[in-house]
């Protein structure tokens, strides 16, 4: 019901340097980008398994995120990044409370394979990234939707191409991996979809997400409309009037907008279609600054 996804968006003030792990922008060779993004998200409604639905006993459930990020330009076709975000939940009904800490520190790596003319409209791209997270505090992922994350080690690849058009429109697809190690609970058993087991591990299913984004970027200024789509590779629904599992299939389609100019950004996001995760609204917005060494 909560998803976790992190957005790692490093804009620099003298010139534009977005930054997320599916797009194609890099950060100059030598340059060194700092700051903070601040993210609120809601949702009332989710789906239970395919079944959309309230909940009286959570009623609205807020997350609050506060991401410090970081980026630097190796050379001029290698980029490295790292986030670390504070979360903070809580239920607006019930007796349930929030959770809140520090969740998982992440680093990617992402470096351009190929940019070539594409005839003499614009030019082609292509990128790979890699990326890697872990846990950066003892928080458990076993009381959700409240839980900060799901405190799974994990190892993503990425395939990112765009074409950019000379007058500033244009279009990128990216799809990616991603690799989850399991998690333990407190906890000697559980059970979930439809079986009981005897331990207090569980084997986290890996997944695939894919996206596409259109848009104008010229001098300082980037105008992004993106479409991904997240897909779980195996897990249980949440079982009828249980809480969710944090091995449960969870899938979305999400839909976002974003506005950025020089250091700073401002964007939101809906969830428009999904599986055991809620039906959230966010809005973003964040404030960097960069160094040329």
């Amino acid at each position: 019901m909560r998803i976790s996804s992190v957005l790692l968006l490093l804009i620099g003030p003298a010139t534009l340097h977005a930054q997320t792990v599916d797009d194609v922008m890099l950060f100059p060779r030598r340059a060194l980008s700092a700051g903070v993004v601040y993210a609120h998200e809601d949702w009332s409604q989710y789906w239970e398994g395919t079944l959309k639905r309230e909940n009286g006993n959570i009623g609205t459930v807020t997350t609050q995120r506060v991401s410090w990020m970081a980026g630097y330009g190796v050379t001029d076709r290698l980029s490295v990044m790292v986030t670390v975000p504070y979360v903070a939940t809580r239920a607006s009904q019930g007796p349930l409370h929030g959770m809140s800490g520090v969740q998982d520190f992440m680093l990617a790596a992402k470096y351009q394979i190929l940019a070539t003319p594409l005839t003499d409209r614009g030019t082609l791209r292509a990128l790979v990234v890699g990326a890697a997270g872990i846990p950066a505090s003892n928080y458990t992922p076993d009381f959700q939707p409240l839980s900060i994350g799901l405190a799974s080690r994990q190892v993503s690849g990425r395939f990112t191409l765009n074409f950019q058009a000379r007058d500033g429109w244009f279009l990128n697809g990216s799809a990616g991996y991603t690799w989850r190690a399991n998690v333990k609970l407190d906890r000697p058993a559980y059970y979930t979809n439809g079986q009981l087991y005897l331990t207090d591990e569980v084997a986290m299913p890996d997944v695939v997400d894919y996206s596409i984004s259109a848009g104008f970027q010229q001098g300082r200024l980037c105008i992004p409309v993106s479409f991904s789509q997240h897909r779980t590779l195996g897990g249980g629904d949440i079982r009828r009037q249980d809480m969710p599992f944090v091995s449960n299939r969870m899938d979305f389609g999400r839909i976002d907008v974003m506005v950025m100019y020089r250091g700073m950004s401002f964007g939101t996001s809906r969830i428009v279609s999904g599986r055991n995760v809620g039906q959230a609204t966010a809005v973003t917005g964040g404030l960097f600054y960069t160094i040329h060494f």
